[in-house]
Formats: C-alpha cells, structure tokens, sequence
C-alpha cells in the first residue's frame, strides 16, 4: 500500500534503475507515515562514509507535544541495503549528472520501504517538450469525448 509518493520526480528527472531500500525511523515517524504525513519532493540520497542516507524528507511528528523538543523533521535517514546494493549506487553516484531520488513510501510484510531511483535530470526544453505533449493528449481526448 503506497502511502507516500514523489508526484514531480517524472518530470523533473529521466528515471533508470529503481531500488527497495528499508528505513531507519524513530516510532513516531512511522506513525506519522502510516497517516500519510510527509513529503518527499526535493529528497535524495547520498552515500557517507559507506552508509547510504535519505535528505530533505520531511516527516512531520505524529504528536507535536508528545516528540523530543530536539526533534528535526527533515533530518538524515539512514537507509537500509545490502553491501552490494549500496557499491552499486555509490559507483553510480559518482557518474556526472545523476542522482538517486525517492519515489515513494509504502508499506510490505508491515515494514516501511522506500522505492529509489537512479535519475538525470531534464533540462528545461525536455520539460517544455512534456508539457506541450501532456496538452496536445488531453486535447484529444476531449474532442474524442465530446464525439
């Protein structure tokens, strides 16, 4: 069950390899996602010291009175792969204009996972080209309907 997903990562990036990583997150946090609280735009991924990690997630706290008044929503969130898995996205973070995003957050077997993917981002004209096609499909789809 999807409870969280990442709307404009289509349009703002060519996507390639899609990964499941798990998460590491206090209880709150999985009880604010659970409500489908959160927000994933502007998020990615980068590898620290051989450990993967997920920034610029906000989760917002369950119950605001009831969190540590230290608490930072869009702090860094280790991710949870296999040694090779996390070589593989290392080498490919190092390659020039790409970048892993996450897609969405959704629950499997109870846990919480995480979709990532491998990403280039698109330049302005490719968004223009999308947009102009996205327009041109619904206008004939109207005139379809309409017939």
């Amino acid at each position: 069950m999807v409870l969280l997903r990442n709307k404009k990562v289509g349009f703002d990036y060519e996507l390639s390899d899609k990964i499941e990583a798990g998460i590491e997150l206090f209880g709150f946090e999985v009880k604010s996602l659970r409500e489908k609280r959160g927000k994933l735009e502007g998020g990615y991924a980068i590898i620290r010291g051989g450990e993967p990690f997920v920034l610029n997630i906000d989760i917002p706290p369950y119950q605001p009175g009831n969190t540590p008044k230290d608490y930072d929503s869009q702090r860094p969130r280790r991710l949870l792969l296999t040694r090779k898995e996390i070589s593989k996205l290392a080498g490919l973070e190092q390659d020039k204009g790409l970048t892993i995003v996450p897609i969405s957050v959704y629950t499997k077997n109870g846990k919480l996972k995480l979709e990532l993917a491998i990403a280039r981002g698109k330049k302005k004209h490719d968004k223009r080209q999308v947009i102009k096609k996205r327009d041109t499909e619904r206008d004939v789809r109207r005139e379809l309907k309409d017939l």
